[in-house]
C-alpha cells in the first residue's frame, strides 16, 4: 500500500506541484523541501534538509535536473535558498530507500555507488521519456510561431535526431503542414521517416543542406551544430535546441553570425506543467507501488 511510503520531495519547480498533490491523493506520507514559497497552501509537512529523520525514508524524489557536480539542487522556484544533497544524509536511509530523479549526473551517480542506493532516473525510461516528448514538442512549436514571422505551415524544418523527442518534434510539425527533414547517423531512422513521408538526410550531408531549412530542431545531447556547420546556415534561420545543458549549438559562433539560437529547456515545466506533472506522478506512483 501507497499509505505506508514515506517521501522526501526535495525542489522542483511547477510540475512538483502536481506530483505532490497526486501523492496525496494516493495516500503517500509526504514531507517536501524548497517549497517555502508556493502561492497557494499545501497540506504538506514542510521541514529543511537539515530536520529531516532520513533513517525514516522509503524514498526521496529530486528534481527533474537532478543536482549539479557539488550535490547542489538549483533553480527551485519555490525555494528560499539553495539546497545541497550529502552523502551523510543518504547514509542515513534505510538500504531499501530509493533516489529518483530527472536526469542525473556524475554527482548523484556517484552518490549512488558510494552508499549502496538504488538511483532511478525517470526520463531515462521509455513511457517517461516518450510521454514527456508530448508536450517538449508543443513547446517547440509555440517558440517557432512566436519567434518566426512566417507560417509554420509550409516552412522547411529539420529535426536533427529521431530519438524519443525527434519523432513527437516531427511528427507535430508535419501534422502542421511543415516539410520535415530529419538527420540521424542511423540508417533504420532515416529509413522510418522516409516511411513516414519526411525527408531523410544523411548526417555526412548536413553541409549541403542545411540551407535550405527555415528552423532546425537539435535533439541531440552532443555539439552537432558547431562553427562548421554554422558556417553553412541562413543568418533568418532559427535554432530551437532541445539537448540537455550544455546543449548541441555553438551558441556563441551563432551569435557571432548573426543566427537566433534558443536553448529550450524544460519546455514541459513551462508551457503545461499541470499535465507534464501528471506524467511525472504517474510514472512515479506506478514504481512505487509493490
Amino acid at each position: 500500500m501507497l499509505s505506508n511510503h514515506n517521501i522526501l520531495v526535495i525542489g522542483g519547480d511547477e510540475r512538483y506541484v502536481e506530483v505532490i498533490q497526486q501523492l496525496k491523493s494516493n495516500g503517500v506520507k509526504i514531507q517536501v523541501c524548497g517549497f517555502e514559497k508556493l502561492p497557494q497552501q499545501m497540506d504538506v509537512l514542510h521541514t529543511t534538509l537539515e530536520n529531516v529523520d532520513f533513517r525514516k525514508l522509503d524514498a526521496i524524489l529530486l528534481p527533474v535536473s537532478g543536482t549539479n557536480e557539488q550535490g547542489k539542487i538549483e533553480l527551485a522556484p519555490f525555494s528560499k535558498n539553495d539546497l545541497l544533497l550529502t552523502e551523510q544524509m543518504i547514509k542515513q536511509t534505510p538500504e531499501h530507500c530509493t533516489i529518483y530523479t530527472g536526469i542525473s549526473g556524475s554527482f548523484l551517480d556517484w552518490l549512488a555507488k558510494r552508499t549502496g542506493r538504488t538511483l532511478v532516473r525517470l526520463f531515462k525510461r521509455d513511457d517517461m521519456a516518450i510521454l514527456n516528448s508530448i508536450p517538449t514538442a508543443e513547446g517547440t512549436l509555440e517558440i517557432a510561431m512566436r519567434e518566426t514571422d512566417t507560417m509554420i505551415h509550409g516552412s522547411n524544418v529539420l529535426v536533427l535526431g529521431f530519438g524519443r523527442v525527434g519523432v513527437t518534434v516531427a511528427h507535430l510539425f508535419q501534422n502542421v503542414g511543415a516539410y520535415v527533414g530529419v538527420s540521424s547517423r542511423k540508417a533504420s531512422d532515416l529509413a522510418r521517416c522516409t516511411e513516414m513521408r519526411m525527408s531523410p538526410v544523411k548526417f555526412e550531408d548536413l553541409f549541403n543542406e542545411v540551407d535550405s531549412y527555415d528552423l532546425i530542431i537539435n535533439t541531440i545531447p552532443h555539439q552537432v551544430i558547431d562553427s562548421q556547420i554554422l558556417a553553412f546556415i541562413n543568418s533568418s534561420t532559427l535554432i530551437i535546441d532541445l539537448a540537455s545543458a550544455p546543449g548541441g549549438v555553438d551558441f556563441k559562433k551563432a551569435q557571432e553570425k548573426g543566427i537566433k539560437a534558443i536553448h529550450a529547456l524544460g519546455l514541459p515545466g513551462k508551457v503545461a506543467p499541470k499535465s507534464a506533472g501528471r506524467l511525472i506522478s504517474d510514472v512515479f506512483i506506478d514504481l512505487l507501488k509493490p
